[in-house]
């Protein structure tokens, strides 16, 4: 049984351990030792350690044959370090044959509502999308003069039933108005969890895919109809101009950016079936 080491074992992590232990002794890297025994629960070996701190990552040194890198950056900075820390480590040791790291499709930037592929040029404006470029930078460079197989998967929106804006809908946060609006992206968490799982089985050497459903949304449009769905009221609608001086930094990071993410590739090459078509699917079941 191959042994796979899980690190950053937030929520699409443990929803991937129970699709990976039947087939992996499932090894899950954390820093909270109040998270041990969920992991145990699920089937996975919790391992303590810091990736901000490379002295505390000892026990990982020739764990595993596949690592599946979850981890985010950290919160400052246009460097992850902690990225770096943790292939440091992984060099210390027999190495894994297979590596896949989670992107963001924030590394593109704003696109201007085009079809974006894989190919597309990189263009990240903000501090957060550029550390996830530097990550990118850094796996591919040490798969290929370690001869590992590594691929990334370029996420974007994540949700679920329980990870839904509802917060933002109740307190009437405005939206842009639609002919100014956005295009976003999303996925499903449980079919991230299952694109994790067959890009570990069948993703390509330093092979970028996007990991995204079949929605194309504007945000706007996102929001009514999670609206519909809990019967909310749908929240008032700005320009561009005048969110400018009424939303905060961070989420206009968000609306500043326009895209539409190709998922052919993820489709085709790591054979992933979507449960979760389209954001419309789901709140159908919901």
């Amino acid at each position: 049984m191959k042994r796979l080491l899980i690190v950053g074992s937030g929520d699409v992590a443990l929803r991937a351990i129970p699709l990976l232990a039947y087939r992996h002794r499932v090894y899950a890297l954390v820093r909270n030792p109040g998270y041990c025994e969920k992991l145990r629960a699920l089937g996975a070996t919790p391992v303590l350690g810091d990736l901000d701190d490379r002295s505390r990552l000892s026990r990982i040194v020739g764990l595993a044959d596949a690592v599946l890198h979850l981890a985010p950056p950290p919160n400052t900075g246009l460097r992850d370090t902690r990225t770096r820390n943790l292939l440091a480590i992984l060099s210390q040791g027999r190495l894994p044959g297979r590596l896949v790291y989670i992107s963001t499709s924030g590394v593109y930037g704003d696109c201007g509502g085009a079809w974006v592929g894989e190919t597309h040029p990189l263009n990240s404006t903000s501090p957060r999308s550029q550390r996830r470029v530097d990550a990118e930078i850094q796996v591919r460079n040490w798969a290929r003069r370690n001869r590992v197989n590594a691929c990334i998967l370029r996420v974007p929106g994540i949700y679920a039933a329980d990870r839904l804006p509802l917060g933002r809908l109740q307190q009437g946060t405005p939206a842009i108005i639609d002919s100014e609006d956005s295009y976003t992206n999303h996925v499903h968490a449980d079919d991230l969890a299952r694109i994790c799982v067959s890009a570990l089985r069948y993703g390509k050497p330093c092979r970028v895919y996007h990991a995204n459903d079949d929605s194309h949304l504007k945000m706007g449009e996102y929001f009514d109809s999670v609206s519909d769905a809990f019967g909310l009221p749908h929240v008032p609608r700005i320009s561009r101009a005048d969110a400018q001086h009424e939303l905060s930094p961070m989420l206009l990071s968000f609306m500043n950016e326009s895209r539409r993410l190709i998922n052919t590739r993820m489709k085709q090459e790591l054979k992933v079936v979507l449960r979760y078509p389209t954001v419309a699917d789901t709140l159908r079941c919901l």
